[in-house]
Parts: C-alpha cells; sequence; structure tokens
C-alpha cells in the first residue's frame, strides 16, 4: 500500500495527541505505516475496574483509535476518517498496558474498514474488532 499523504506521520500523531479525550487517556501512537498503525494504552490504576483488569469500553476505544489510525495513513492530505461504525468482541480479560494494532481491510474514498487487535502486557489477545470509517475532505 502507498500513502497519498507523505506526512501521514506527522498529521496522524499531532492529531491523537491534541485530542482531549485520548490526551487523558494517555493513549499513544506507537507506529504508523501506510494500510497499519499501532497505539498504546500506558496501565493506569484509574482505568481498571474490579480486579484490576481494564475497563470494557476502554478496550474499545483503544481498538477504534488504532482502527482509525490505521485508515487514515491511506487518506490524502486535508482528509480526516470519522467513526462510523464499531464492533468489539471481548475474548480475555485485559491487565497492565494494552497495545492495539489495526490494519486495513478495505481503503475507499468515502469509507474505509480496518481490523484491530488488542493485546494485554502479556501479549494476550484480549479484543478484536472491525472499524468503519467514514472519510472527509476537509477542503484544508
Amino acid at each position: 500500500m502507498t500513502a497519498p499523504n507523505p506526512d501521514y506521520d506527522a498529521f496522524i500523531r499531532r492529531v491523537i495527541a491534541t485530542m482531549p479525550a485520548l490526551r487523558s487517556l494517555g493513549i499513544e501512537v506507537v507506529d504508523l505505516a501506510p494500510g497499519h498503525a499501532e497505539v498504546r494504552l500506558p496501565e493506569r490504576a484509574e482505568l481498571a475496574q474490579h480486579d484490576g483488569y481494564v475497563q470494557g469500553g476502554l478496550i474499545g476505544t483503544l481498538a477504534d483509535v488504532a482502527g482509525g489510525c490505521a485508515t487514515a495513513t491511506l487518506l490524502p492530505a486535508g482528509w480526516v476518517g470519522m467513526t462510523a461504525d464499531y464492533t468489539v468482541k471481548l475474548v480475555a480479560p485485559a491487565r497492565g498496558t494494552l497495545t492495539a494494532r489495526g490494519r486495513v481491510v478495505s481503503a475507499r474514498r468515502t469509507t474505509s474498514v480496518a481490523a484491530a487487535d488488542v493485546l494485554d502486557a502479556d501479549g494476550t489477545v484480549c479484543a478484536t474488532a472491525l472499524v468503519t470509517m467514514r472519510n472527509v475532505d476537509t477542503g484544508r
């Protein structure tokens, strides 16, 4: 896959770093390549639920971010992706720092689809997701 925007890496990192909700959670971009993204949610006690497991909604958020970042690597300059839908299947309890890896399944002009896996600190897959993004030309 070829990225139509040569500055996709800097753009995506800037967007994620300046998004208030993601900044408050501490979500960070680890790696980007055309059609792929890896993001991380560092372990924090206040993000846990019973017995120290990461709350499921946060796992879904991380999968959404990974899928969205993966699709964004294939967008032209001036375009952004907005989540239209995502489905998450929680397959194991998760503890510690979480990593999500997104990969593009389909990249079209107005809609992109990505798959994402979320792994816990031990490398166990704790969730898998499909993320659909609506691609929008911002005119910038």
